[in-house]
């Protein structure tokens, strides 16, 4: 195995070739990340499939290292990340105070929201990454892959024959190929089902067993692993089987209504709140047994850089200097104030002077030092339990709570202000700020795990941290136009583009939904808190449950993912349950190989593992990829479904299908991860 990097070595790392590599990358994982996220409430980590991409790649161009595919890794993770814009973005069209996504505000929050994470996590890299032992999954998984397909590059050119854990990009293809059939023939020609759901009910008590057929899905429950699998179900119990009924049976039927109308409109409008009280005392649990620990990160932090005086002289301590940190952080906080004060000026010409620049300089101010604190959270978080795992969701939610607030305080002093558009301009100007904080979560979240994958295998900080910007300045001008193409092929949920469009069929944006309501409940008076509180009891509840069996040492329970489970549609959650099923037992198979070989575990189950990351990361990239060209297909035609083959007379028959097809799929995707196993 290649060992780290040496300081003395000049291998080449920021190439142009690289820059031009990760762009590509970013524009693929970025446009899906955005599509799943809008359709699920889900990111995935794009760094190992990016890493694996770009070692497949370079591999062909002499004078390639691991250090310019770790660059590569880094630029695309970074812009893949910045989609979380999307948890928040979406709810100006929902509120209608946006009829489609301005490019450039669009773009200009995205950018500097994300090149701000990047510079608040530098003072970080030396305690929280160097220094400590957080443990860095998913850093520590892409660092390895680099390693591993370093090692084969040059068992290859050595003449040696290629090992069968090679970059993998055959695996990515595979999948995403059978998932972009699969939505094509489903979502595109509806010859097959995207789902199926029926109803038990008991009197007036509704129950609804459902679940999706989408195989990017399935590719996100098996990433996520059983134990977040198994809250998501027991959120969805709570929701559908408990939940639901009760309110159902003390609910009266309005004319013409039917009880599985009745049940889904109980979900939407008041069981969604319960989870949201959930994910809510989640986030907040989370963040206050990381405070202490964030906190002396970074204050240790800052003392380091105080002390230290000149920069190292090593090449794999040089981060970029104090003096390029300050001058970009003051002009991104000058543009954020450009770009509120354009905003709101847009929306409210008459409001002047001391009211006017009163409420930019709250919400920039907030956003420009709350987004520090977040960022320092989100890092430490990222260390704890990795990129994916980090309640993103449940800073949002803080967030636009403490800045509706804010905006609610100071706009009182300013006659007239709440009430203007109808209260939607305080409702926007909440989302507007909040959505910097995401971007500067995300980013943190991400920045962090990516400068530990380098200093495991011997990058230069500063060079990642430029990669890293330029990743986000890319992301941040792919982000708006897929953005727009989605909301006009699709629409989300309470906003739709044309008249006539399937409201069943529009994106979900799940936490834009939650974060708008969130924002219109405080400013209008009329949050569901009955619902929220009996959620923030539940989470509680909860919370004292995973503590007691993370004491026995041997499970714990995900609050967070419980939320989830009670707010995502079943069609959704139920299939994320799919994919970490299949995950754990492929698990469970692998270590009863292992067994009856007598070979150390890990060790057998390695290649097989990485067969399955990579091959469920191409499920989610074929299936979103194929989605965005769909929605183009309909944002040209200007119909719903323009490439259906069957009338609506096919559904019972479509439904069968799908399901036997969706069954056989998972069965050859087990069966091709068990198969890389190697006695």
């Amino acid at each position: 195995m290649q060992e780290r990097i040496p300081d003395e070595s000049n291998l080449a790392e920021l190439t142009v070739r690289g820059l031009i590599l990760g762009a590509l990358i970013t524009v693929v994982f970025t446009a899906s990340n955005v599509y799943l996220g809008l359709k699920v409430g889900l990111t995935f980590a794009s760094s190992i499939p990016a890493a694996v991409i770009s070692m497949a790649v370079l591999r062909y161009f002499s004078g390639s290292n691991i250090l310019e595919n770790n660059m590569v890794q880094t630029q695309a993770s970074a812009a893949g990340t910045l989609s979380s814009i999307i948890f928040i973005l979406p709810g100006l069209l929902m509120i209608g105070y946006w009829s489609g996504f301005p490019f450039w505000q669009t773009a200009a929050i995205c950018s500097i929201g994300g090149i701000l994470g990047v510079l608040y996590t530098i003072p970080l890299r030396r305690v929280m990454v160097v220094q400590s032992s957080l443990p860095y999954p998913e850093g520590v998984a892409a660092a390895e892959i680099l390693r591993v397909g370093s090692q084969d590059e040059e068992e290859e050119k050595a003449g040696k024959p290629a090992k069968a854990g090679g970059p993998g990009l055959r695996d990515i293809l595979a999948g995403g190929v059978v998932a972009a059939a699969f939505s094509l023939f489903s979502s595109g020609f509806k010859v097959l089902a995207e789902g199926f759901s029926f109803w038990i009910t008991a009197g007036q008590a509704a129950f609804r067993l459902s679940t999706g057929f989408s195989l990017a899905l399935v590719g996100a429950g098996y990433l996520m692993g059983i134990t977040a699998g198994i809250a998501i179900l027991i959120g969805v119990v709570i929701a559908w089987g408990v939940a639901v009924p009760l309110l159902s049976v003390n609910s009266v039927l309005a004319a013409g209504q039917t009880l599985p109308e009745l049940a889904t409109k109980l979900w939407s409008s008041q069981v969604r709140f319960l989870g949201a009280g959930t994910i809510g005392i989640a986030a907040l649990w989370t963040l206050a047994t990381l405070f202490k620990p964030m906190v002396q990160g970074v204050w240790s932090s800052l003392s380091a850089v105080r002390g230290r005086g000149e920069a190292s002289d090593l090449r794999t301590e040089q981060d970029l200097s104090a003096k390029w940190i300050v001058a970009i952080a003051g002009f991104l906080l000058v543009a954020l104030f450009v770009v509120f004060s354009y905003f709101l000026s847009d929306a409210a010409p008459d409001l002047k002077g001391v009211g006017f620049w009163g409420l930019v300089a709250v919400c920039v101010i907030f956003a420009f030092f709350f987004g520090f604190l977040i960022a320092a959270a989100c890092g430490y978080m990222a260390g704890l339990v990795g990129s994916s795992s980090s309640p993103i969701s449940g800073i949002g939610i803080i967030a636009v709570i403490l800045v509706s607030l804010l905006i609610l305080g100071v706009g009182s002093l300013e006659t007239g202000f709440l009430d203007q558009q109808g209260g939607k301009l305080a409702i926007a100007l909440a989302l507007f700020t909040t959505s910097v904080v995401i971007a500067i979560a995300a980013i943190s979240n991400d920045n962090l795990q990516d400068l530990k994958t380098g200093y495991l295998v011997g990058a230069t900080p500063w060079r990642q941290q430029v990669a890293l910007i330029v990743g986000c300045l890319v992301g941040a001008l792919v982000i708006p136009p897929v953005l727009e193409l989605l909301f006009n092929a699709y629409g989300f949920t309470g906003a739709l583009p044309r008249e006539g469009m399937d409201p069943n069929a529009a994106l979900a944006a799940p936490q834009a939904t939650l974060m708008t309501a969130i924002a219109s409940g405080i400013f209008h008076n009329a949050l569901n808190w009955n619902m929220i509180l009996i959620g923030v009891a539940l989470g509680i509840a909860l919370i004292l449950v995973d503590v007691l069996l993370r004491r026995t040492g041997k499970a714990s329970l995900p609050v967070l993912a419980v939320g989830l489970g009670i707010y995502l549609p079943p069609t959704i959650g139920m299939t994320l349950v799919v994919g970490a099923v299949i995950a754990w037992l492929l698990e469970t198979a692998l270590a009863k190989r292992a067994a009856a070989a007598g070979k150390d575990v890990e060790k057998y189950s390695d290649e097989p593992k990485r067969r399955g990351v990579l091959l469920a990361s191409g499920l989610i990239v074929g299936e979103s990829l194929m989605g965005i060209l769909l929605a183009a297909v309909i944002g040209t035609t200007g119909t719903d479904a323009p490439l259906a083959l069957v009338g609506g007379g096919f559904e019972d028959t479509a439904q069968w299908l799908g399901l036997v097809v969706f069954v056989a799929i998972c069965v050859l995707f087990y069966r091709k991860v068990l198969g890389g196993a190697r006695g």
